[in-house]
């Protein structure tokens, strides 16, 4: 029987054909399964489900204060790449504005925005995150005895000790308040004597003292109040919110300076339940958004409460400094509220404790660390 005779070159060729078929095997199969990975992979941060949260802020639309709840919000909507969404309404849109806590606690609302101060009611522990002189801390430096003097801790004891299942943010270093608007200007401190007076937290038990009838409305209150002589004068904040809410529509003389609430900041809330459904990077995207905010809303106050300082004194209004006398009477009047509050509640001595303990330490370093900056500007702009 006869072989048949290949060349040497078709043999080649049919050895080459035959190791081809099962590399391309390999690479066909090799390239489903990379298909397949992907297909599970990608889902995960292209379609996932985006999240929504419901957030109402205790300001009026047309304050800062909700601008500032909208910063933060666009802040974090934007680095969530879509995977989270926060809206924010303005007080009243769901509930008061005093009912906040309440309603994120139960669930009515995912989240909001306002102060602590406003949770007076619930502790009066509460309202050391803003009211008062702070033990001469600025509202900076009151920040940092929260994230890093045990402020924080403190404050989720708290919440616990009042049943409130709320994550709570704090950011956003307010100026220094004025003392009040009134309409006539205040050189005694007896002149305060039964004047009907807005302020909220533990101002109310501080201007008490110093003689006045206390009323804490909520800010989109205060205006119509003045105007129908509910109240004779009131403090809010700043410069652009006493002129967004009408301050100089009913009242011509705002006294500058005060320590009724000379550490405030703000509060950003969550409901546990939807803060802890939330994937890990979610919740990392939202502790930067309130750092990112906390700088950008204090570097937009410089700027915004500057120019309607401006706007303010060319639409007629007056501004005096709080006389010195005043001022020490705040602080004595200051320590007799904190002593009765300290006896009455553990948890109110024992943030006080706290915080006096840091601003010793920080407060020195501060004082003898910074340069008089007034002296400069005096050089600059005072009168030659």
């Amino acid at each position: 029987m006869s072989k048949k005779l290949v060349s040497p070159v078709a043999a080649a060729a049919a050895a080459s054909t035959a190791a081809a078929v099962p590399r391309r095997r390999f690479l066909r199969n090799a390239a489903a399964a990379a298909g397949a990975a992907g297909a599970l992979a990608a889902p995960a941060v292209s379609r996932a489900q985006t999240t929504s949260l419901r957030f109402q802020s205790t300001w009026p639309s047309k304050d800062i204060f909700h601008e500032y709840a909208q910063d933060f919000a666009k802040k974090v909507n934007e680095m969530a790449g879509g995977r989270l969404k926060i809206e924010v309404l303005p007080s009243g849109a769901v509930v008061p504005a005093f009912q906040l806590l309440e309603a994120v606690n139960k669930g009515t609302l995912d989240g909001g925005h306002g102060v602590v101060a406003y949770h007076y009611g619930k502790n009066s522990a509460l309202a050391l995150w803003g009211s008062g002189p702070g033990f001469g801390m600025d509202p900076n430096m009151l920040l940092s005895w929260h994230y890093y003097g045990g402020g924080q801790a403190l404050l989720e004891e708290i919440y616990k000790a009042i049943n409130m299942d709320v994550v709570s943010y704090l950011y956003g270093p307010m100026p220094t308040q004025p003392y009040g608007w009134f309409k006539k200007p205040v050189a005694r401190l007896e002149e305060m004597k039964g004047v009907k007076f807005r302020t909220v937290g533990l101002a109310v038990d501080l201007y008490t003292e110093q003689g006045a009838a206390v009323n804490p409305l909520p800010g989109s209150e205060i205006v119509p109040a003045l105007d129908r002589g509910l109240i004779d004068a009131a403090e809010f904040n700043n410069a652009s919110s006493d002129r967004a809410l009408g301050f100089p529509d009913v009242a011509k003389n705002c006294m500058l300076q005060s320590f009724h609430q000379s550490t405030e900041q703000f509060e950003i809330l969550f409901s546990k339940a939807k803060y802890n459904a939330l994937a890990p990077e979610l919740k990392k995207i939202i502790d930067y958004a309130v750092q990112a905010a906390s700088a950008d809303m204090s570097w937009k106050a410089v700027d915004r409460n500057s120019k309607d300082y401006l706007e303010l004194k060319k639409a007629g209004v007056n501004f005096y400094k709080t006389p010195d006398a005043i001022l020490r009477n705040q602080l004595d009047s200051w320590d007799k509220v904190i002593a009765k509050k300290s006896a009455e509640n553990p948890l109110f001595k024992k943030v006080l404790d706290s915080q006096k303990a840091f601003a010793q330490r920080a407060g020195a370093w501060q004082n003898d660390y910074l340069v008089d900056f007034k002296m400069a500007y005096n050089h600059y702009f005072g009168r030659k």
